[in-house]
């Protein structure tokens, strides 16, 4: 299933996205796509639905963050072999990951806004995927299991504040905007191999990222049962499984993020975001 939001800010509504692209709403039978309608029971009663008595969305509608009532956003660093040596790092033997915060949550049409003081706003496109399944201690072996689906998201990050002005990372990653996910929230059932997905990144029709996430150092399953010793992971919860390299950051010269930009990112599956660079 493809499952996404729509509506008004504040007024979002469930939706279903069928193979054929038509877009209907799901609002007769769930209140929203969050950590309760996304455990197993209720996606099983979802998939039993029939699509022909589904209303269409209004053609206007705005295409929201696919996933609401979030807990908790956690970044996974570095993640890409051929990332962190464009930014001259060494490979990480231990996964770096941060918090982001779930303030930053946007739509995957919504703009941007670069906060006051901003000078070196990032951009990061990045598989993401959403608990369905409380995760405690659990084994890699059943981590599949606790994943309710994946989808985009762009990791956008103000490297300046992110390295320099102190403490962990989290400072550069939750600024407001910071997060936009979907558009489509994706089934596991419809992405047999996640760690076999082309992903990109364009900046006004400039392709500044090219990947796939065969190239990542530690894989779905391990990232699941490994942040589930340290911490709970609840349904509704994203984790973003890091960026291929073309990072701004990495670039000689440097280039960041300007007001009047458009950013394009996708993933093979998944569906593509367009946003659009403003100041804050």
């Amino acid at each position: 299933m493809q499952l996404f939001r729509y509506g008004q800010k504040d007024a979002e509504r469930p939706g279903l996205r069928l193979a054929d692209g038509r877009l209907l709403s799901l609002a007769q039978h769930i209140p929203d796509i969050n950590g309760e309608t996304l455990q197993p029971e209720s996606l099983d009663r979802l998939r039993a639905l029939d699509p022909n008595t589904l209303p269409p969305i209004p053609a206007d509608s705005r295409i929201a963050p696919c996933v609401s009532g979030v807990g908790k956003i956690i970044g996974c660093g570095l993640n890409y072999a051929d990332h962190a040596p464009e930014l001259g790092l060494d490979i990480p033997t231990e996964l770096p990951v941060f918090l982001k915060a779930t303030t930053a949550i946007n739509g995957p049409f919504d703009d941007v806004l670069l906060p006051p003081g901003s000078v070196k706003t990032d951009w990061e496109v990045e598989l993401a995927f959403v608990i369905g399944r409380l995760a405690r201690r659990v084994s890699e072996e059943n981590a599949m299991q606790h994943i309710a689906g994946y989808c985009v998201m762009n990791d956008i990050t103000e490297r300046f504040f992110q390295l320099e002005m102190g403490g962990q990372w989290t400072k550069g990653k939750s600024c407001d905007s910071f997060a936009p996910i979907g558009p489509w929230l994706v089934t596991p059932d419809e992405i047999p191999d996640p760690h076999n997905l082309d992903l990109w990144c364009e900046v006004d029709g400039e392709r500044r990222q090219t990947g796939n996430t065969q190239t990542m150092i530690f894989r779905i399953p391990w990232i699941v049962a490994h942040l589930s010793q340290v911490m709970t992971l609840a349904p509704g919860d994203i984790v973003t499984t890091g960026t291929p390299p073309g990072v701004g950051l990495g670039r000689k010269p440097q280039v960041f993020l300007r007001p009047g930009q458009e950013m394009r990112v996708g993933i093979t599956g998944l569906g593509e975001q367009r946003q659009r660079i403003t100041q804050g």
